[in-house]
């Protein structure tokens, strides 16, 4: 019995392999990471949903993601910022191939977005070791300059 509750997706991105990843670890991060991610994807999706003719522009998109906006639906992860739900949300209602095609660009944004941030840390700790956050010491301006 419990096997046959496993085998089963709970969610509708858990049919996809890299789609379901993609989405794992884009709930796991940060807020202004699922967002920036989010944006890409709608771009994304636009970009693909006009290239292969599914929608003439970019209105029709926008009608499309507010008629499949589930006013009474808050509870899960993506519900709470409007701008990652609109992405998912544009994402569910894909056709299955799109979602494939996507899901593969959402896996890379998500990945090169957290190793950007990994980055960033990274960097804040080396210059944090070389004391240029430290506010006590001015090492780019000497009195001495102004008294010539």
């Amino acid at each position: 019995m419990r096997e046959e509750y496993n085998n089963k997706q709970r969610r509708w991105y858990d049919k996809d392999p890299i789609l379901s990843r993609s989405m794992k670890t884009l709930e796991a991060s940060d807020d202004e990471t699922q967002i920036k991610v989010a944006l890409n994807l709608i771009k994304i999706i636009v970009e693909h949903n006009l290239a292969f003719s599914e929608y003439t522009d970019v209105n029709e998109i926008i009608e499309a993601v507010e008629e499949g906006m589930d006013t009474r639906a808050n509870s899960r992860w993506y519900d709470i910022d409007r701008t990652v739900r609109a992405a998912i949300n544009m994402l569910q209602n894909s056709p299955p191939e799109t979602q494939k095609i996507i899901a593969k660009e959402m896996a890379k944004i998500v990945i090169d977005k957290i190793k950007e941030d990994k980055d960033v840390e990274a960097l804040k700790k080396e210059l944090e070791q070389e004391e240029f956050f430290d506010d006590s010491k001015d090492d780019f301006y000497d009195d001495k300059d102004d008294k010539k």
